[in-house]
């Protein structure tokens, strides 16, 4: 191979150091290395089949597409090559000059510091060639685009330290071949039986064939030894178009992370054959971590396309739903044209059909996990439950199946950890209780400690404790279930129907109509911060508490709102006053109107902060209270 027009680019600062955790943390499990460089070879097959159906010339009469490995025990080398789809020098680049682009930064920042957990991390960022140096102490890759000349060839190298070096080359074959310097210590990886079998326990389920040159022994008695030739060392058979019953939970396990690129194990999966009105086989993935980028949006999503078993894309959006965004798995459709695209996926009829059927497949693979396994649901809702959250707001046809998959914290057990469904909750419901009652704070410890539970606790009637930045706008798109409305106990009049007696309402109305001068007097101090003042029938332990009005936003979902920097109207909240609490009673026989001012504005304060917000003027605050403690010592 003749070369030219050689340069040498720097790593990125932070590629430096991951490329230095992998090589020095992964000790313990080296050769997913193999599988992760077997992956990329597959998926740059995937991608020439595909460009090929627009112009075939790409084949360049080379239509059988596989994978070669060779080894050399005496160069101590180990070589992979493909003839997929190739790179030019731009992509060789932008591919392995950089790397996890989207988010190296993130990923050191999760760093423990213990390599074995470090070393999960890295399957979450796409930096499976990467995994080279693990066993490398230098990796060449030459690479020839389909489509371009022999010349336009590149050799890229680099020892995984400061920099590598790029120059062009000759390669008459299209593909990419990536020869692996081995380490010393690492010479295991150039032995035909220890680089078989680690092929096929990964990568058997790989729909091209992954080649090795057969063994041939020496025969002494003959003169002409047979010449070694390249067999296939895997099965080469697309695993989801095989039946259930021949595929192992191994080769799930091992086609899960094919796919995903993830390093940890899936958690479940769901394997289905659609006949009928559509054609289509679907493998869908729940994995057991959240990856990096779950909270961006933006972040490519979505199941591996295949039509008539020709892969097509690899993050085709269009088949789940956007809550449902951490599925992995392939879809292979009969009923698609070859030549589809985002676009033409976007508008044909087949695509919405498809994708209702695959989110009711993933709602009721949820839905029998938390039956069949309580421990399970519970991982895949710590790393999941807020994502689906959303799902309620997105898709009102599948509400109801939705708000049965929820998890929630509540009174019951006083626990942070959300273990309680809808249904659990509704078969503890009190006799006569017609609503499902919850509140909204900024943590679990605000929540459940909230003022407005007071009057529940006293009565023994469980409530929802809601603490994350999605739950007052879930709150606002769940309206019922089970034929029960749901009522934020920190909104509006509180009305707890039969749960309250008529003695009770009665003496409610009693002690308004007595300290109605009090409220009157408190209603000056505060007009221009309330909507108006009254007496609570919600505090039994609490001298005061805030209020939303019946249509106005949450206290959290404005604050967050706010905190964006969205404009929002005005609003006051109703000040609610206990008029049996030691406080409120001293209040009332306050003669002097400054210092009872001075004591309305502390306990107003104060009912701002049991809720967990911020006070606008907190140096007015402990100022008003410093003086109110010096005139009670003297």
């Amino acid at each position: 191979m003749s070369t030219a027009e050689k340069e040498t680019l720097g790593f990125q600062t932070e590629a430096k150091q991951m490329l230095q955790l992998m090589i020095h943390s992964m000790y313990s499990n080296k050769e997913i290395f193999l599988r992760e460089l077997v992956s990329n070879a597959s998926d740059a097959a995937d991608k020439l089949r595909y460009e090929a159906l627009a112009d075939g010339a790409l084949y360049e009469n080379d239509p059988d597409l596989r994978i070669r490995i060779t080894l050399d025990k005496e160069a101590n080398t180990l070589t992979l090559s493909d003839n997929g789809i190739g790179m030019s020098r731009e992509e060789v680049v932008n591919n392995l000059g950089t790397i996890a682009r989207s988010g190296t930064a993130e990923f050191l920042k999760n760093l423990s510091g213990d390599g074995k957990k470090d070393s999960q991390l890295i399957g979450q960022f796409g930096v499976g060639f990467y995994s080279a140096f693990i066993v490398a102490e230098r990796v060449e890759v030459f690479t020839r685009r389909a489509g371009l000349t022999a010349a336009d060839a590149v050799h890229w190298e680099s020892t995984g330290e400061a920099d590598f070096s790029i120059e062009s080359c000759e390669k008459a074959d299209r593909g990419t071949t990536v020869v692996l310097h081995l380490r010393e210590e690492d010479t295991e990886f150039a032995d035909d039986w220890r680089v078989r079998s680690i092929i096929k326990k990964y990568s058997d389920h790989i729909s091209i064939p992954v080649q090795m040159l057969e063994n041939v022994p020496a025969d002494k008695d003959v003169e002409e030894q047979k010449v070694a030739e390249f067999e296939a060392v895997n099965s080469a058979t697309a695993l989801w178009t095989r039946s259930r019953s021949e595929v192992t939970d191994d080769e799930y396990q091992a086609f899960y992370k094919h796919v995903s690129h993830d390093f940890s194990p899936a958690l479940h999966w769901s394997h289905n054959k659609v006949e009928g009105k559509l054609e289509y086989t679907s493998l869908l993935y729940l994995p057991g971590q959240a990856p990096m980028d779950l909270w961006n949006r933006d972040a490519a999503r979505g199941l591996k396309l295949y039509v008539q078993r020709t892969f097509i894309m690899d993050d085709a959006e269009q088949f789940l739903p956007l809550y449902l965004r951490f599925v992995k798995g392939v879809i292979d459709s009969n009923d698609l044209s070859l030549n589809v695209s985002r676009e033409i996926l976007q508008q044909d009829p087949a695509v919405d059909a498809m994708k209702s059927a695959l989110t009711k497949r993933v709602l009721d693979m949820l839905g029998k996990l938390a039956k069949s396994d309580a421990d399970k649901y519970q991982q895949f809702w710590k790393a999941f439950g807020q994502v689906l959250k959303e799902g309620p707001a997105e898709d009102f046809s599948n509400k109801e199946k939705i708000a049965k998959l929820l998890r929630f914290a509540t009174t019951h057990d006083n626990n942070a950890e959300q273990t309680h469904s809808l249904e659990d909750y509704v078969t503890r419901m009190k006799e006569g209780q017609a609503k499902i009652y919850y509140v909204v704070g900024e943590s679990h410890r605000t929540a459940s400690s909230s003022p407005h539970l007071e009057v529940f606790r006293k009565k023994g009637i469980e409530v929802l404790l809601l603490s994350e930045r999605v739950d007052d706008w879930l709150m606002n798109h769940l309206s019922e279930f089970d034929g029960k409305a749901f009522l934020d106990v920190g909104r509006g009049e509180l009305d707890l129907g039969d749960l309250e007696g008529e003695e009770e309402k009665k003496a409610q109305e009693v002690l308004a109509e007595e300290h109605k001068d009090l409220v009157e007097r408190v209603n000056a101090v505060l007009s221009e911060k309330v909507e108006k003042v009254r007496v609570t029938s919600r505090l039994t332990e609490s001298p005061a508490c805030l209020v939303v009005t019946e249509d106005d936003m949450g206290a959290q979902m404005r604050r967050m709102l706010e905190a964006a920097g969205q404009a929002l109207p005005p609003s006051k909240p109703i000040f609610e006053l206990n008029p049996e609490h030691p406080l409120v009673l001293k209040l009332d026989k306050e003669a002097d109107e400054d210092r009872f001012a001075d004591l309305v504005d502390v306990l107003f304060d104060q009912a701002h902060l049991a809720e967990g917000a911020q006070l606008e003027d907190p140096a007015g605050y402990v100022h008003k209270l410093n003086k109110l403690l010096l005139e009670l010592s003297t």
